[in-house]
């Protein structure tokens, strides 16, 4: 598990930009440490990395962010 800093620098994106990803609803935390510091696992760096190639390749973060949407609605399957 690691903070924002390093999750940030391991993924090559600024601290500013993951905290963006973070209020924007594009990513969450792993983990939320007893003293409220946001973690994150290498799963989240994957995703950090795919959400800025996918930006960086024209998609706005709006359309990449109502695409996780919809694969987390339809990974769940039907209610």
């Amino acid at each position: 598990m690691m903070q924002v800093g390093a999750a940030a620098a391991k993924a090559g994106v600024t601290r500013q930009q993951l905290q963006y990803y973070l209020m924007v609803g594009l990513l969450e935390a792993t983990r939320v440490s007893d003293s409220g510091r946001r973690l994150f696992d290498d799963k989240a760096v994957e995703r950090i990395k795919l959400i800025k190639k996918l930006n960086q390749s024209g998609y706005p973060l709006r359309a990449i962010r109502d695409l996780f949407l919809d694969r987390n609605t339809d990974s769940k399957g039907p209610s």
